[in-house]
């Protein structure tokens, strides 16, 4: 099951937060479709959120075809998102986590390691765009 993690640092509404992490958890095969998601007491017990936050992310989802509420049962996935080679996720996770190590190693802080990434990031898509 799924556990969601809020950065209220981020700009992103909260309930754009749990939307996005469960694209990004069907994007990685972390969620499968018959998956059940946590439910709105467990968001609203463990984020400490409006339970109307949670329910407005899961409603996006529901429009979105990925996610359908069984009334008594709980919020299952029942759609998926495209994604890539399950081979190549996990190549890149593990490279990933040894640069992260090896930031983390130097002494950069958690918020040096995510600007460094997050400049990297942009620069790679905007490579070759003139």
């Amino acid at each position: 099951m799924i556990e969601f993690i809020l950065d209220p640092s981020s700009g992103v509404a909260t309930y754009q937060q749990l939307v996005q992490q469960v694209h990004q958890a069907l994007r990685l095969g972390l969620l499968e479709p018959g998956d059940r998601l946590p439910t709105a007491q467990q968001v609203v017990a463990s984020l400490a959120i409006n339970p109307n936050t949670v329910l407005k992310a899961y409603r996006d989802l529901e429009r979105a075809g990925l996610v359908r509420a069984r009334p008594g049962l709980g919020t299952f996935v029942v759609g998926r998102l495209p994604r890539t080679d399950p081979a190549a996720q996990a190549r890149f996770r593990t490279s990933m986590v040894g640069w992260l190590r090896s930031a983390r190693d130097a002494g950069l802080t958690p918020d040096e390691i995510e600007a460094i990434y997050r400049t990297a990031f942009r620069d790679c898509l905007t490579e070759g765009v003139a």
